[in-house]
C-alpha cells in the first residue's frame, strides 16, 4: 500500500499523544528572543510571537500576552499524507465548543488549548481514536 493510501483512522490509531506538564504562555515580543528553553519562536514580517512556559515567562520581555495553555504533542505516525487529519482534530475539539490553536513541524502536531479546557480536548482526542498518555511532572 502506497503511504497515501493510508486512511485517516488507520493514521490516527497508530499515532501517539502525548500532553505535556507544564503551563504555557503566547508571547507578543518587541524582538526575536535568546532562543532559551522557549517551546516555539516565530516571526513574520508583522510579529514576534513566542510560546513559552511558565518557569520563562517572568524572564521575557514582552508587549501582549495570553496565558495559561496545555500543550498536546501529537506524534503522527505518517506526517504530510493523510488528508484530513488536523480537520478532524479541530472538528471533534470545535464540537466540544473549545478552540486550539495549531503548530506543526516536520513530524508533530502540536495543540495548545486553555488549562481549562484540557480534560475536554483530551477526551475529544481519545474519542477520534488517538492513545493519550499524560507526561510526569
Amino acid at each position: 500500500m502506497n503511504s497515501e493510501d493510508v486512511g485517516l483512522a488507520e493514521v490516527i490509531s497508530s499515532s501517539q499523544v502525548l500532553v505535556r506538564s507544564g503551563r504555557y504562555a503566547y508571547l507578543k515580543v518587541p524582538s526575536v528572543p535568546d532562543l532559551g528553553n522557549h517551546f516555539l519562536v516565530s516571526r513574520d514580517p508583522d510579529e514576534i510571537t513566542v510560546v513559552t512556559e511558565e518557569s520563562n515567562f517572568a524572564k521575557t520581555s514582552f508587549e501582549e500576552h495570553t496565558k495559561w495553555f496545555t500543550l498536546i504533542e501529537i506524534q503522527v505516525s505518517q506526517p504530510f499524507v493523510t488528508k484530513g487529519f488536523i480537520a478532524s482534530i479541530s472538528r471533534a475539539i470545535a464540537e466540544r465548543d473549545l478552540n486550539i490553536l495549531v503548530v506543526s513541524t516536520f513530524s508533530k502536531d502540536y495543540l495548545l488549548v486553555r488549562e481549562e479546557s484540557k480534560q475536554s480536548a483530551v477526551a475529544a482526542l481519545r474519542d477520534l481514536g488517538f492513545s493519550v498518555c499524560l507526561e510526569e511532572s
